[in-house]
């Protein structure tokens, strides 16, 4: 019995100690696969965290990047809202200065005829008093001569009689002398006049931008390029800015400098015929429009030459003159505007017997140092006499260059001569912006005199302002009153209206008799 139970025991003792093996076995297996199932989630929750950062850095240079689109285009829209109130300050300053002038010269005006008119107040005063002295001298006078005899009054009379008659005899010289003056004068106006009809320049309006057509907008994205490179090397090559903005199939390029605008304006157009638009390409035709506006310079200093005949110039001198065609004075193309100064110049030298030639030098090399405004510092009248001094120009011509804005006086025919002449062709109506609304109020100023008298119908002012034409009514005007009524207008014209050369009045006085014969 006790041989049967050992067996049983070891069985039972067999299974508790594998049962303890198990059950240790099995705690390190879950011990194992605990920390296996935990280091597992350690890297995941690593990885998740580093996918997480680097999404976040995405997100940031992401945000960093539209913020710095939106402020590159919040920065654009400042800066083109900023060159139009740039643009309008301009016109507004324009603007300003034109009535500036205006005024100045209606006060100027205003002033002229208070003095006339305090002077003529005076000059009645003092004939009331002459006229108060001599009748005291009459009375006594008549006191005196009825104590005389017949004798004695014949001697006084004959005395008197001598005494009036010198006077009058120098009234007469006065008046003569007057008269002369006159002749003098309307022979000046006559040889202005002629010299300004003969002298026909077109005047083209010019401006400090050019604007370059396009076949389509997208070539707008490809002159600026990708981040502006483009854009930046153009402007940098030729230092014209361009300015894009919505005028549709056009860009409008800026600059002072016309000659520089014109080199970008051709560079422009030939990068756009060409289609290949980078950087290497810009500066290649940058340099060809350069060649080019060279060619055009020295062309248009031989033509205008040429055209009023002069010659012997140095070539430097001559790239001076041709770069006038590119120079503006107010507006005014300085070249057609030294032109006509010389031919004006040439017509009244030739009518006063001086030198033809001094004179059409002087007027086309008048304004020769508003070519080198930017680069010079001083008057430009100065400023050419001296270039033109250092090219070996006669004396002659360099003080008459000096002396046409009385920076230094007058001292000979020619000086005087390039002075007229430069004011003949500055003021001729449409040359100048500046004086377009001085010349429309000076039509209008005409007319209204004429249209103020009575018995006038219609007035019209022909020929830029030089002639006025007045339709009277016949019924009430007869032939003298349409004459008194021409020599009371010219007189008005003369007093209230300040004009250049001659303002002819023309008065019509027409009678038609219609009959119908059935």
């Amino acid at each position: 019995m006790f041989a049967e139970e050992v067996p049983y025991l070891m069985y039972v003792i067999i299974t508790i100690v594998m049962f303890a093996i198990g059950l240790i076995m099995g705690i390190v297996l879950q011990h194992y696969l605990y920390k296996t199932k935990l280091g597992s989630l350690e890297e995941y929750i690593k990885n998740r965290k580093q996918e997480a950062e680097k999404e976040i850095q995405a997100e940031k240079v992401e945000q960093r990047i539209q913020l710095k689109e939106e402020l590159e285009k919040k920065t654009a829209e400042l800066e083109s809202h900023f060159r139009g109130r740039q643009r309008e300050l301009q016109e507004l300053e324009t603007r300003l200065l034109k009535k500036e002038d205006f005024l100045d010269k209606r006060m100027s005006g205003l002033d002229k005829r208070e003095k006339e008119l305090v002077d003529r107040e005076g000059e009645i005063a003092r004939a009331k008093e002459n006229l108060s002295q001599k009748q005291k001298q009459i009375e006594a006078e008549l006191y005196r001569i009825a104590a005389l005899s017949m004798e004695q009054a014949r001697d006084i009379v004959l005395k008197r009689a001598e005494a009036e008659m010198e006077k009058e005899l120098a009234k007469r010289i006065v008046q003569m002398e007057e008269e002369a003056k006159e002749r003098a004068e309307e022979k000046a106006k006559v040889i202005l006049s002629n010299a300004m009809e003969n002298c026909a320049i077109d005047y083209v309006s010019e401006t400090t931008v050019s604007v370059v057509p396009l076949p389509s907008d997208e070539l707008k994205g490809r002159i600026i390029g990708r981040e502006g490179r483009n854009i930046r090397t153009f402007e940098t090559l030729t230092g014209v800015e361009i300015l894009i903005d919505d005028t549709p199939e056009a860009v409008t390029l800026s600059c002072f400098d016309p000659v520089r605008r014109e080199i970008a304006k051709r560079a422009l157009e030939k990068l756009i015929i060409d289609g290949r638009i980078h950087p290497a390409k810009i500066e290649e035709f940058v340099q060809e429009a350069e060649k080019e506006v060279e060619q055009i310079i020295m062309k248009e200093a031989d033509d205008a030459l040429m055209s009023i005949s002069i010659y012997g110039f140095p070539v430097e001198l001559k790239r001076l003159i041709g770069e006038m065609k590119f120079r503006t004075s107010y507006g005014q193309n300085l070249l057609q505007h030294s032109l006509e100064t010389a031919t004006i110049a040439g017509i009244i030298a030739s009518e006063l017997n001086e030198n033809v030639a001094f004179a059409k030098r002087a007027g086309l090399l008048h304004d020769i140092g508003k070519v080198m405004s930017s680069e010079v510092e001083g008057p430009h009248a100065i400023v050419g006499s001296d270039i033109l001094r250092r090219y070996g120009e006669n004396d002659v011509i360099v003080h008459a260059v000096a002396a046409h804005h009385n920076d230094i006086k007058p001292e000979n025919v020619i000086d005087v001569i390039i002075q007229v002449s430069d004011t003949l062709s500055a003021t001729r109506p449409g040359s100048r912006r500046e004086n377009l609304e001085t010349y429309i109020k000076r039509m209008e100023d005409l007319e209204k005199i004429a249209s103020s008298v009575p018995g006038v119908k219609k007035a019209f002012v022909v020929q830029a302002g030089r002639e006025i034409r007045i339709i009277v009514n016949p019924e009430e005007i007869n032939e003298d009153d349409a004459l008194k009524i021409s020599h009371d207008i010219a007189k008005k014209i003369e007093e209230e209206v300040i004009y250049p050369g001659v303002i002819k009045v023309t008065v019509v006085r027409e009678t038609r008799y219609i009959e119908y014969a059935k």
